[in-house]
This record gives structure tokens, sequence and C-alpha cells, in this order.
């Protein structure tokens, strides 16, 4: 990564026309961290930029030096960020010639291969004489082209997690759909168990009987004395039905 700063004589010449009381506390701020930086105090030193952010959050040189105190934390996300405020606040062409090789860097760290060459090639737009940039070019393409001779590299790896993913969302819905299936097939069978002890508490339930073990035997005496007798009938009625006789002729 490039490690570019803005210099005390550098920042004098930036701000020594029309200077004021807070563009003198943003230098201040901006110069603290410089130091934090050189002495590897990267924590320290974002702090402080970010400080002087507050009081000028259109300062390349403090957008453009968190980016780089960021980026030695490998907190290449925040970095970016950074780098990409830098460009939007201005500057000269080196400075966005360094942000851009500065973001191509931190895409070359996550291996996202096309990204840091789009960004390599636009360091070189702002300055063709960046041999650095143009190695890591160079780089980023030979190793773009290696992932897609091997079937897409992380890539490949991604859509491989990904249909992992989606299969596992598959058996989860699956899953999710038995258990609601089994949820109403049970509710089912307990309306059906409610609806059969209602039949049955509605069905004419036999009365108890209210004659006395005395009335009660005579009244099975006489009901077997009408049976026999109907047995009897019926046996005289079958002996005395004539039968066919053919004639003597």
């Amino acid at each position: 990564m490039k490690q570019h700063f803005f210099h005390i004589a550098v920042a004098v010449l930036l701000f020594s026309t029309g200077a004021t009381f807070a563009q003198e506390g943003t230098n201040k701020l901006i110069r603290k961290g410089n130091d934090q930086y050189k002495k590897q105090q990267y924590a320290d030193a974002e702090a402080s930029y970010k400080k002087a952010l507050e009081r000028n959050n259109k300062s390349v040189e403090g957008n453009y030096n968190l980016g780089n105190s960021l980026y030695e934390q490998k907190r290449f996300d925040a970095a970016r960020a950074q780098y990409a405020n830098t460009l939007k606040v201005g500057g000269k062409k080196e400075v966005k010639a360094d942000a851009n090789y500065n973001i191509g860097n931190t895409f070359m760290e996550d291996k996202k291969w096309e990204e840091s060459i789009k960004s390599y090639k636009n360091a070189l737009k702002a300055n063709p004489a960046d041999e650095q940039a143009r190695y890591n070019l160079a780089y980023a393409q030979a190793m773009l082209k290696k992932q897609q001779q091997e079937g897409g590299g992380d890539d490949k790896k991604d859509n491989k997690d990904k249909q992992k993913d989606k299969q596992k969302e598959n058996k989860e819905n699956k899953d999710d759909q038995k258990k609601d299936q089994d949820k109403k097939e049970q509710e089912k069978k307990e309306q059906e168990k409610k609806q059969q002890e209602k039949e049955q508490q509605q069905q004419p339930q036999p009365k108890p009987s209210k004659l006395t073990p005395e009335e009660a035997k005579r009244l099975l005496q006489a009901l077997a004395q009408q049976e026999k007798k109907l047995q009897e009938d019926k046996m005289k009625k079958v002996k005395a039905s004539p039968g066919t006789v053919e004639k003597d002729w």
C-alpha cells in the first residue's frame, strides 16, 4: 500500500492562504495522526484523523490518511470507503491516483480480482507513470485468468455455499410443511373424536328398570310361556300342512 502523507510543507501550502482557526485545528490533528502513524500507532492515528474530519469532513488529507490507518488495521472495507471519500472531495491527480491504487489493494486483499483491476486502471489513468499500479494490474489480471481456468475459484466456492444454503432452506421448508401437516392431522383426529363422543351422548340410553325383582321374575316366566306356546303352534302348523300326493290313475 502506498503510505502517502501530506507533509507539513504540503499542508502549509494548502492552507497558507486564508487559513482560519478551525483549519489550523484540523491541520494540527492531521499532523498528530501522521506522527502516530509513523510510530505504527494505527488506532491512535485513526482517532486523530477522525477528530480532524469532525472539524472538516472535506479534508483530503484527513480522509486519505484515515484510510491508510484503517488499512494497516486490516479493516479493508472501511479503508476503501475513506479512499472513496478522498476521490469525492477532490485533490490533485497524484492523490486520486494513489487513492485508486489503494482501493485496488483493498480488493486485492479480498481476492476480488475484477474490482482490483478496475481500480488499478483508474490509478493509471490519473498517473500513467505509476509502475506499481501497472505491476499490480498485471498481477490481478493473471490471478483472474487463473481463477477462471480453475473453474471459478472463490466464485465457484461461493456458488457451492449458496447451493448448500438453498438445500438447507428447502429441507427446513419441507420439515415445516411436514410439521404443519402432522399438526392438521392431529387436529382432525381430535375433532373426529369429539364428534364421536358428541354423537354417543345424543343416542338414547336404556332407561333403568323400575320393576321389583318379583315382578321381573313373573314377567320373564310369562314371556317364556308365551314363547313356548308360539313354538308349539308353529310345530302344529308344520305338521298339519298337506303334502303333494300324485293321483293314482
